[in-house]
């Protein structure tokens, strides 16, 4: 089926005129209408505007234009990410009537690269959580295993592209927000290097550790991806000036003499044996491929967790302060403006958002400062030269995507355990390095992980690795039964 193609096999369709970007657009609008009653991934689809922007990809075909990689593919965004005139939500109720009046920078570059926009993801209510069971709006599926999580914050994302609802997406990631959802859906999903892809007009969550990227069928499509977002930006006070390499360059099917470290603390208490097992037969292939391959120890990852809640909510709790009432968004009736704060927020977020902006908020109060937020920022500091001084010795580091496989709706309720699913991936987030997760094996029926991690701006060898594994594997080649049977044996 057509919408199964990678972006560059849809690239050379439409290149050789075998498909017009209309008939593709309508192909996934006609997917999306079939399956996504089910599925859930989208809360806004863009058909009349979609269809629009492929009939301007056919007349420049028609009269004879260069197509660029991405021009005529249609994909879908995040809702944190901004777009002109169209709703965004972050899945949250304060927000249900916003309309942005400008474009988030990666929206403004996907649209130069002529890439067909065909709506917004569902997700973590502010980007909150790590199932998308927090969104205000919707339940979405993981399409492996409906009754199962697709993973969060960016679950709308990660499903979109395992379910073909679109060629490609982009996801945000503060703590694994794009990693461990692509490892629950079976996709491969990069966390760039913090700064290299703009933050323009991504509706902040912790500003100091969000950062957008890329959800791909294939590790080709997520270089290509990347080449048409990332770069500098002057809008963005943290984009960082380097120069930005041609990431399809890395895709090598290579890796003899690299070097790959596994820590042996991503290795231990809470990581489930089944996936221990499959990445290891995944470290396998890669010492059999070359690599040389031998354990490291990043000696301050216990306390990633503690360090990371502390430091997102207290930005949250800043970040989040603008949602008043009185500037945008959703507004309550009350008697009187102090009342009117009180009953919006109250009513405008959720229960996750309202946790973590008063945890955030009490770590930042008078006398705690320093006990909490203050010691946190030191403990990042001592993470980041952990993983300074494996990348002395190692070229590349591995470690599984996350602890579990995607678990049921419901089954972590508990706060403490759902926050501990982000185990292997905020420690990432806190040091401001790059990290990719590839499709490693599947466990009960439902796809695994693996994540590689590499010194800061160096997605490029981070794709050789992955591109290498995916070359001489076939898990990324799997899709999902979506017959009519399991869709309606699943929503019962």
């Amino acid at each position: 089926m057509i919408f199964e193609k990678s972006v560059s096999e849809l690239h050379e369709l439409l290149v050789h005129k075998e498909v017009s970007a209309t008939e593709l657009t309508n192909a996934y609008i006609e997917r999306i209408h079939n399956l996504d009653k089910d599925l859930q991934a989208y809360l806004t689809v863009l058909e009349k505007e979609a269809q629009a922007q492929a009939s301007e990809i056919d007349r420049k075909i028609a009269q004879g234009g260069e197509l660029g990689a991405l021009e005529g593919i249609p994909m879908a965004m995040k809702d944190n990410m901004c777009t002109e005139g169209i709703r965004t939500s972050c899945a949250s109720k304060i927000l249900k009537e916003f309309y942005p009046p400008y474009d988030a920078t990666v929206t403004t570059r996907l649209k130069d690269a002529g890439s067909i926009l065909l709506g917004k993801l569902n997700m973590d209510e502010f980007a909150m959580g790590s199932s998308t069971e927090n969104s205000a709006y919707l339940k979405t599926r993981n399409p492996w295993k409906l009754e199962c999580v697709p993973g969060g914050s960016s679950g709308g994302s990660a499903v979109s592209v395992a379910a073909d609802l679109a060629a490609f997406s982009l996801g945000s990631d503060t703590g694994g927000s794009i990693r461990q959802p692509a490892a629950f859906c079976g996709v491969v999903g990069l966390k760039p290097t913090y700064g290299a892809v703009s933050r323009f007009g991504l509706i902040a969550y912790a500003s100091s550790l969000d950062q957008i990227g890329p959800l791909t069928k294939t590790v080709r499509d997520n270089a290509l991806v990347m080449n048409a977002i990332a770069g500098y930006d002057s809008q963005d006070s943290t984009s960082v000036r380097y120069d930005k390499p041609d990431y399809t360059k890395f895709l090598l099917n290579d890796i003899k003499g690299l070097k790959i470290g596994i820590p042996r603390e991503y290795f231990g208490e809470g990581i489930e044996p089944e996936v221990a097992k499959g990445i290891q037969e995944s470290i396998e292939t890669l010492r059999n491929l070359g690599a040389e391959v031998s354990e490291c120890s990043l000696p301050h990852t216990e306390y990633a967790i503690p360090a990371y809640y502390l430091i997102a909510t207290a930005e949250a709790s800043s970040n989040l302060a603008r949602y008043d009432g009185v500037r945008y968004g959703y507004r309550a009736q009350a008697e009187d403006v102090l009342g009117m704060f009180r009953k919006t927020r109250a009513e405008g977020f959720g229960q996750e958002v309202k946790r973590r902006i008063m945890l955030g908020t009490y770590a930042l109060s008078s006398g705690y400062y320093d006990a909490y937020y203050l010691k946190a920022q030191k403990v990042r500091t001592l993470i980041k030269q952990d993983f300074d001084q494996a990348f002395e010795k190692f070229d590349v580091l591995l470690s599984p995507a996350a602890p579990t496989p995607a678990f049921k709706f419901g089954e972590k309720s508990n706060p403490l355990a759902m926050y501990l699913s982000d185990i292997t991936t905020v420690p990432i987030n806190l040091a401001g390095i790059p990290a990719i997760s590839v499709p490693a094996g599947f466990v009960n029926g439902l796809p695994i992980g693996m994540q590689l991690m590499g010194k800061h701006f160096n997605e490029g060898t981070l794709y050789r690795v992955a591109y290498t594994f995916e070359q001489n594997t076939t898990y990324h080649t799997l899709k999902p039964d979506l017959s009519e049977e399991v869709l309606t044996r699943g929503s019962r």
